[in-house]
């Protein structure tokens, strides 16, 4: 009988002894280092060797010591998790040892559960330690350059292998005149650390996951531009191929070719503005192509406002100088496909709030841009003929905000170039401020106008001359 219970005890046994061996490494790790600081002459405050650690504060500026710490205690927490979860084990295995020995555990049930709960966290704990990297005082090969400080604040392996600096092959100097690349992510990243370890979690060269969610919801946030990925984009399953150009511009596409998972909708038709339940609330008439069609045009626009101006209008006060632009905003591309008419070429910025607005823009033919009110826009000074916005920005905006992005289009908008603003509103009190932020740039007046929203709210169209400014 005690001959048949010994296999059946050693589990036990075995947890025993590795904690005997964790607790005894421990120590002997902390006595070793204690006597080598000793030896060395470090507690006699020896000036030869003290000078590098009382030294540390020029090596460590701009290093982020507290990540370091994190990181530290991340992983004495693991070892801690390890050795509690075992000492449970041991203490519920003590209990019900009269189960244990009736119970007959397999060779292949006990190496299953040494892997998962002992080796398993063993090595994710001996990894994260050797991933643990300091500031070298002589800098990176021969460079001055120190370590990224932001290394230690990310545990995910692809994010480390992102923001490390990626020296030149052969020791070459780069196109951009620099002897390695430095990969960015926004400061915010770092306030979602959780948020960006998720987006960076897959198996290089599989399949992504389904998470452009997760990824919008890191750029809105301000986790701007986000890193590369190692993973393939997941396409729909029924992918057809779009329509032909004369059509696809006033057409709406295909419903196989989008992935309507992480949407309200399922197909274009619930998009409709008659669905309230659609899943959002700006540009509601944006996917029905009949209502889309009649905008800035005056053979077929209903519209009566004064704060409505026409395409025709505005190409013909620069006669055949019109040839690029940004439409900023949120639609699904209708002025960009009306000014193509016109042989013009308009990139549409779009984020996918709660319908495919990207998809749509590029299933009609034309070019999405998927950014954020937060991002510099990745334009050269002085290139576009033309800049308009709609639909997204009104009285909601901050002024200091506003600035910033003012300041940004008159950048990327050439000497010559409109400016057109189409339809902003807010409120009547708040419009003196409104209008101080588009004058202070002295633009010359090709359009403006102001007309009655509602009671309390105000209509703003304007167009305007982005002066030569010639030095």
């Amino acid at each position: 009988m005690g001959k048949s219970c010994l296999p059946k005890c050693r589990l036990g046994r075995i947890l025993s002894w590795l904690q005997i061996l964790l607790g005894g490494l421990v120590m002997i790790v902390s006595i070793a280092n204690l006597f080598k600081l000793y030896s060395s002459g470090f507690f006699l405050h020896n000036e030869v060797v003290c000078r590098p650690y009382y030294g540390a504060k020029d090596l460590y500026e701009g290093f982020d010591l507290r990540a370091l710490n994190d990181r530290v205690g991340e992983v004495l927490n693991r070892m801690d998790s390890l050795q509690e979860k075992l000492e449970r084990t041991v203490q519920e295995m003590e209990k019900n040892k009269d189960g244990l020995v009736k119970t007959n555990i397999t060779r292949l049930e006990h190496k299953k559960f040494l892997e998962e709960e002992v080796i398993r966290p063993l090595y994710n704990a001996h990894i994260a330690l050797r991933q643990i990297r300091l500031p070298m005082a002589e800098g990176i090969r021969n460079s001055t350059m120190k370590e990224e400080p932001l290394i230690n604040t990310f545990i995910r392996e692809e994010i480390r292998k992102y923001i490390t600096p990626k020296e030149n092959r052969l020791g070459k100097i780069n196109i951009y005149g620099k002897e390695r690349v430095y990969n960015t992510i926004g400061h915010a990243c770092v306030l979602m650390k959780k948020e960006l370890e998720e987006y960076m979690d897959y198996d290089i060269g599989s399949y992504c996951k389904d998470d452009w969610n997760l990824a919008q919801k890191l750029m809105v946030n301000g986790c701007d531009p986000l890193p590369r990925r190692r993973c393939l984009t997941r396409a729909s399953k029924v992918y057809q191929k779009p329509y032909p150009i004369n059509e696809s511009l006033w057409k709406i596409p295909d419903d196989r070719n989008v992935r309507w998972g992480n949407y309200q909708c399922r197909n274009f038709t619930c998009l409709s503005s008659k669905n309230p339940k659609r899943g959002f609330s700006k540009c509601i008439n944006c996917f029905e192509m009949e209502l889309e069609k009649l905008k800035w045009v005056t053979n077929t626009s209903n519209s009566s406002l004064p704060v409505d101006f026409w395409i025709s209008d505005v190409l013909a006060i620069k006669p055949g100088e019109i040839r690029i632009g940004l439409d900023f905003g949120i639609g699904t591309g209708s002025f960009a496909a009306r000014m193509r008419e016109k042989n013009v070429t308009i990139i549409s910025t779009a984020l996918n709030l709660g319908a495919p607005f990207n998809e749509m823009i590029a299933l009609r033919g034309l070019v999405p841009l998927y950014v954020t009110l937060n991002q510099r826009l990745p334009f050269f000074d002085n290139t576009m003929d033309i800049i308009h916005t709609s639909g997204f920005m009104d009285g909601w905006i901050d002024l200091q905000l506003l600035d910033f992005i003012l300041y940004d289009w008159d950048r990327i908008l050439r000497p010559g170039g409109l400016l057109w603003i189409d339809r902003f509103f807010c409120d009547r009190k708040d419009l003196d401020d409104f209008m101080y932020m588009f004058l202070q740039f002295r633009y010359k007046k090709h359009k403006w106008v102001i007309a009655p929203k509602s009671k309390d709210e105000v209509y703003f169209s304007a167009l305007l001359e982005k002066p030569q400014r010639a030095i």
